[in-house]
């Protein structure tokens, strides 16, 4: 009796450490999710979208990290697939320059405006 309640108590403990890694696999998607873009629906992600493109997307993610993929890993395999859009942090590089200094230059331009406005009525 004794070793079934061991092996029991190990049975237990195996099946509480498989649902916090599932718990955070499942993090670790809804995290990724979150930040795909969704190319059929404009403006929502592919968490929160219902379309067919967001299911195939769902499906991805979950298969890479059942596979073991990391975070990183996934998004590169995005990026490659369907181009630095789908991603909505972008990284800094060439071809994303324009995307991350246009706001700045906007607010700067913006600044530059309303300083002359001021300046002109005194």
């Amino acid at each position: 009796m004794k070793t079934f309640k061991i092996f029991l108590i190990f049975f237990l403990l195996l099946g509480f450490s498989q649902l916090k890694s599932d718990e955070k696999d499942d993090v670790l998607k809804s995290k990724i999710l979150k930040n795909i873009r969704c190319l059929i629906c404009q403006g929502q992600s592919v968490y929160d979208s219902e379309s067919d493109f967001a299911s195939t997307i769902k499906l991805i993610v979950d298969k890479k990290i059942r596979t073991g993929s990391s975070e990183i890993q996934i998004y590169q395999y995005l990026r490659e697939q369907y181009g630095n859009w789908i991603i909505y942090d972008p990284k800094l590089n060439k071809s994303t320059y324009i995307l991350w200094l246009l706001p700045l230059l906007l607010f700067l331009f913006g600044g530059a405006i309303m300083y002359k406005k001021i300046s002109i009525k005194k």
